[in-house]
């Protein structure tokens, strides 16, 4: 009988050792090859003229401008992707309606639309020659090539990211928690900020992270919808790639070296927040 038990439980990997290691040191290349070689070659063209160079790249008025606009534009959108990413997963995961599933594909629709086609798709609808474009004349309202076409052009791409990550979570959870302090008395909003938000809370900021990321780095949608207007339009990727096409490497390089910082501090909180939330997510369910 123990011999048939152990016969039944065979390894999943029965490759060799030294496979597994030439296995281990080939993905290990090709991701040097694929992320830290173009990384470092950023970082090495940046401050291929020096440190002052890489500075004066990125500290003047355009570059400056872009940096603010970029900052701006994710500090506004990351709150309201919080807001309506909450109420979006709090309806999917704690209701049952029809047509939760067509809900769930228009969530998931900026996931396969080119970006592109979005700031397309947002010109043709508030230009000056779209159904709403001679309102928007007429009341001195404008959109495309300005900053309210770039933030809702970050606002489609980024709006996913907070609502996938806490449906599953809120699924997991179920309703339990929530009916037993409705049951007890508590208010809609206390039973949100002390049941229902210290349940989601590292998955919200995951999806927080994943948001700023996009929003930051963004450039179709808003390249196509912001009329590239030097020093009033520019985002940092967009500013990038006007300076690369003058020739100007440095300053380009410069300003594409701090982008990356700045993904990089993201993917860092991005991994702890992953480790915090399997350990939270492994002591749930022992409990």
């Amino acid at each position: 009988m123990a011999d048939a038990i152990s016969h039944r439980f065979v390894p999943v990997t029965t490759e060799r050792q030294w496979l597994r290691a030439v296995l281990i040191g080939l993905a290990l290349v090709l991701v040097a090859v694929l992320l830290f070689a173009p990384l470092g070659a950023v970082f090495a063209t940046a401050l291929a003229q020096g440190g002052r160079a890489a500075l004066a790249g990125i500290s003047s008025p355009d570059a400056l401008s872009a940096i603010r606009l970029t900052l701006i534009v994710a500090a506004i959108a990351i709150p309201v992707n919080i807001i309506f990413g909450i109420a979006a997963a709090w309806a999917i995961a704690k209701f049952d309606f029809r047509g939760k599933a067509f809900l769930i594909t228009l969530i998931d629709l900026p996931f396969s639309v080119s970006p592109v086609v979005a700031g397309l798709a947002l010109v043709l609808l508030f230009g000056s020659h779209s159904v709403f474009g001679s309102w928007l004349i007429a009341h001195d309202l404008k959109i495309v090539f300005a900053f309210p076409g770039i933030l809702l052009a970050t606002l489609f791409v980024t709006f996913p990211f907070v609502a996938r990550e806490l449906i599953p979570v809120m699924v997991e959870q179920g309703r339990a928690e929530e009916e037993a302090a409705l049951t007890l008395g508590a208010s809609g909003w206390r039973m949100f900020f002390t049941v229902t938000l210290p349940n989601i809370r590292w998955a919200l900021l995951y999806g927080v992270l994943l948001s700023n990321a996009r929003a930051m780095g963004e450039f179709g949608a808003v390249a196509v919808i912001s009329g590239k207007i030097r020093g009033e339009t520019t985002t940092m990727p967009i500013m990038i790639e006007m300076l690369y096409n003058e020739y100007l490497s440095v300053a380009a390089f410069s300003l594409a070296a701090l982008l990356a910082l700045l993904a990089l501090v993201t993917l860092t909180l991005k991994s702890l927040l992953e480790w915090r939330y399997a350990d939270q997510l492994a002591a749930t369910r022992r409990h």
